[in-house]
């Protein structure tokens, strides 16, 4: 289905990604708006961890609409406001995605729109 492209003259991946990924002809894409950890009754998990697994929960239940599921993704940006973040979001995001894995990249930034969020992430998916 997708093609993981990971060329022998460039550096491997540091962690469980792919350099990128060619989706084939004749498949739709969804593009989802970057998810923060809040439930649908306005709780926040205080645990970095935990707000990455509620981000790709509700990740999950957008693609779902389309017919779609987490191993369509094809391509994962996320935000942390820490450095101390990281491995928490890549733990959870190593757990959901086996190898090959989508194209991603992973950014610092100083903060979202409220400042009890610590994860932000947005996908790319195709099907």
């Amino acid at each position: 289905m997708f093609r993981f492209l990971t060329p022998k003259s460039i550096k491997p991946p540091f962690a469980r990604y792919s350099h990128g990924v060619e989706v084939p002809a004749g498949k739709r894409l969804v593009l989802c708006s970057g998810q923060v950890a809040i439930t649908a009754d306005d709780q926040i998990p205080e645990d970095a961890g935990a707000q990455a697994e509620l981000c790709f929960r509700n990740i999950e239940a957008i693609l779902g609409e389309a017919g779609l599921g987490l191993q369509d993704i094809v391509r994962i940006n996320a935000y942390v406001t820490d450095r101390a973040h990281l491995r928490p979001y890549m733990d959870v995001r190593d757990r959901l995605f086996s190898s090959p894995a989508p194209a991603s990249t992973l950014m610092i930034v100083s903060g979202f729109a409220r400042p009890e969020f610590k994860v932000e992430v947005e996908v790319i998916a195709a099907g």
